[in-house]
């Protein structure tokens, strides 16, 4: 019986886009032969998967997991919103976001050799069997995860996976009812609202010198005395931060009331203490340039 080598694996792997221990379950079944193995994976469909890699993926779902005191986010994108609804899609997605949860990756690419539960394959190997299996090109593109030694986190998932959000509570009343049910419509208001800082103080100085200098040009411009200038720019970078900090928003579920407001009330009422101290907000495809087909440019090149 042929002695099958890691680089024997690695080579077969580099060749047809398939798993490792797809790669490895070929090469032995055709006693190391390359070529054999080759066809046997052609066969499987599972050599299909490298030709999808290039294939823009900005569709797809967030998906969300927590015990409590942990919560987790992951981005799994596909090329069609399709595939986002198959099953099998959203198992996998499940699966990814269950090992952030529990194994605490450090970044994409450990996540990615982390055992994928039940397969005998890691992440990275489940990934190219379902990009085969499916027959687009996927990609697991972030993950968020949030732990409070001392609290809860909640999870909201808008629209079919559209948009997914975390929210951190530290407090020492977590067993209270009243605690996790306004964790959950804080979450709820951070997907509305899409913040970009949890306070001021986290708003860079830079970005705070860049909104000065256009609320002052568009102040001049407007004919403004420079001698009243600077009370203007207080109230208007007072705006922006109620705009773009979670703790200084109206909140969306009573409009009377801020974001921070809402949290000390809650500490008042549990006879606790309670802090807003950390979220994350997912929205599927951010960022990604998706390509648009140009149909009558495709129609003049085939008429050439």
């Amino acid at each position: 019986m042929a002695t099958i080598t890691a680089k024997m694996v690695g080579d077969l792997r580099a060749k047809t886009g398939a798993g490792m221990m797809d790669c490895k379950k070929a090469l032995t079944e055709s006693g190391g032969d390359m070529e054999q193995a080759i066809d046997l994976l052609r066969k499987k469909g599972l050599s299909a998967a490298a030709k999808k890699s290039g294939r823009v993926a900005a569709e797809g779902m967030i998906a969300a997991a927590g015990n409590g005191q942990c919560g987790a986010l992951v981005e799994v994108n596909s090329e069609t919103d399709f595939v986002a609804k198959n099953e099998a899609f959203q198992k996998f997605a499940a699966g990814v976001v269950g090992v952030v949860l529990d194994q605490k990756p450090a970044d994409v690419d450990a996540l990615k050799d982390m055992d994928f539960p039940g397969t005998g394959r890691n992440v990275s190997e489940e990934l190219t069997h379902q990009i085969a299996t499916i027959g687009e090109n996927m990609n697991i593109r972030r993950f968020a995860r949030l732990e409070s030694a001392s609290g809860i986190t909640a999870s909201y998932i808008h629209g079919a996976g559209k948009i997914g959000v975390l929210v951190q509570l530290d407090t020492d009343k977590a067993d209270h009812p009243k605690v996790e049910e306004t964790a959950r419509m804080l979450a709820m208001h951070v997907a509305a609202a899409s913040p970009q800082y949890l306070s001021r103080a986290e708003v860079p100085a830079d970005v705070i010198e860049r909104e000065k200098d256009i609320m002052r040009a568009k102040a001049l411009e407007s004919g403004k005395p420079e001698n009243i200038i600077e009370k203007i720019l207080e109230g208007q970078i007072n705006k922006f931060f109620g705009e773009t900090c979670l703790l200084e928003q109206v909140y969306v579920v009573d409009t009377d009331h801020k974001v921070g407001k809402v949290v000390e009330a809650l500490a008042k009422e549990v006879g606790g203490q309670v802090t807003l101290s950390a979220y994350e907000r997912f929205q599927l495809g951010e960022g990604i340039e998706k390509k648009e087909d140009d149909f009558a440019a495709e129609v003049a090149s085939m008429t050439k």
